[in-house]
């Protein structure tokens, strides 16, 4: 295998609508998430869309020894794109009730670990004059809410660190886009809130964007030509005008 798209995050949601996108198109994958026995189902999903090749590998964000190790077994094989997909949420409370595990894994995935991945993948890039860098940020690094402060402050994160990167990697011939969605219905709520009620509550009276809208952005980016960069793509349910107005159908 040469020249894969890696994926982290890659067991559910995003992550897995982007892995059997790109294995529609006949390319080949390298999948890091923490559920290895959920990644290797996708992987076997991924085999039967058409991928030619796919491997599977432990990464947890949260560990600078498992992501140098995802990263040292990933770049061996030359990767010519990086989807940086890893995140989450957890809580909605106020900053003056923030409970601290909330608190710090909401930085130790979202910014902490966005910034390993991306730093351990870059100077192979960066010798080889070549790649793509695809950024998961979203709507909530633009706008902010209420319950929301510490994980619009991770996503604003993502924003600014996407954008000191195309100064940074300026001339080097590596392409980098951030992905900005607002309300996506996976498992990223019931992570959130902990209750899969509350959950679906979230995306009631609404059609809501899916993993695989998502996922048709992220290939059209990186199928554009190597002299096009898509800077950035900020998508929305048509019924969500913001993080905080959203129209909802009544029954």
């Amino acid at each position: 295998m040469t020249n894969p798209i890696v994926i982290t995050g890659a067991s559910s949601g995003i992550g897995e609508a982007c892995a059997l996108a790109f294995a529609r198109e006949g390319r080949s994958l390298v999948l890091g998430a923490r559920r290895t026995e959920r990644l290797e189902a996708v992987a076997k999903a991924c085999r039967k869309a058409g991928a030619p090749d796919v491997e599977v590998l432990s990464l947890d964000v949260k560990s600078l020894q498992s992501v140098t190790a995802f990263a040292d077994a990933a770049n061996a094989l030359e990767p010519a794109v990086l989807i940086n997909n890893a995140g989450l949420a957890k809580g909605r409370d106020a900053v003056a009730e923030l409970r601290d595990e909330d608190l710090t894994e909401m930085i130790d995935v979202n910014v902490t670990g966005f910034l390993r991945v991306a730093r351990a993948f870059l100077p192979g890039m960066i010798a080889r004059k070549s790649g793509h860098v695809v950024n998961l940020g979203s709507l909530a690094g633009r706008q902010v809410y209420e319950g929301g402060a510490v994980y619009c402050a991770t996503k604003y994160a993502v924003r600014a660190v996407t954008q000191t990167l195309r100064l940074e990697l300026s001339g080097t011939g590596i392409r980098v886009t951030e992905i900005a969605p607002g309300l996506v219905e996976t498992e990223f709520s019931i992570v959130r809130t902990g209750d899969a009620g509350k959950a679906k509550a979230v995306y009631q009276g609404i059609e809501p964007l899916t993993a695989s809208d998502i996922a048709d952005c992220v290939t059209w980016a990186v199928s554009r030509p190597a002299h096009v960069n898509i800077g950035e793509i900020v998508l929305t349910p048509t019924a969500q005008a913001s993080v905080s107005k959203v129209s909802r159908r009544t029954a």
